[in-house]
């Protein structure tokens, strides 16, 4: 198995295939966009992915940007496929994009989840991450 940040000409129809599969167990609802339009021109995207030979058995995103307050990376959609759980794929992609985040000196690395996800708070405690007392706010758009 392999773990690595994935690139722009990696990006196959047969691993966007496996990935729109792979996030209907994150939220079948969920509108995706496809992986070359997120890595393409400049992306401040950072996408982890989790191989097992052929097959996409995870992935994990981390959107960076700069405000007065610093540079941030904002870690978002974090899935691993349900035949793959419980074997420490989560907690691999998360270490290798906060590598990244400290490779690039981010300030400040957040991410949202929903309560309901036990497992991934406590994975996310383990990982240094503290609950921030902050009111989030979403302005929905077009789907």
């Amino acid at each position: 198995m392999i773990i690595k940040l994935l690139l722009k000409n990696e990006v196959t129809d047969a691993l966007q295939s496996q990935l729109t599969e792979l996030y209907k167990q994150l939220n079948a609802d969920l509108t995706q966009l496809d992986l070359k339009t997120i890595l393409s021109g400049y992306s401040p995207t950072d996408v982890a992915i989790y191989m097992d030979g052929e097959t996409l058995a995870g992935i994990a995103l981390m959107a960076k940007y700069k405000v007065i307050s610093g540079h941030k990376g904002m870690i978002e959609d974090v899935v691993v496929s349900s035949d793959y759980r419980g074997k420490g794929i989560g907690r691999k992609l998360m270490e290798k994009l906060l590598e990244q985040a400290e490779k690039e000196k981010l300030n400040d690395v957040l991410l949202f989840s929903g309560h309901h996800r036990t497992a991934a708070i406590s994975l996310y405690k383990s990982l240094g991450f503290k609950l921030k007392e902050s009111g989030l706010y979403v302005k929905k758009y077009v789907k």
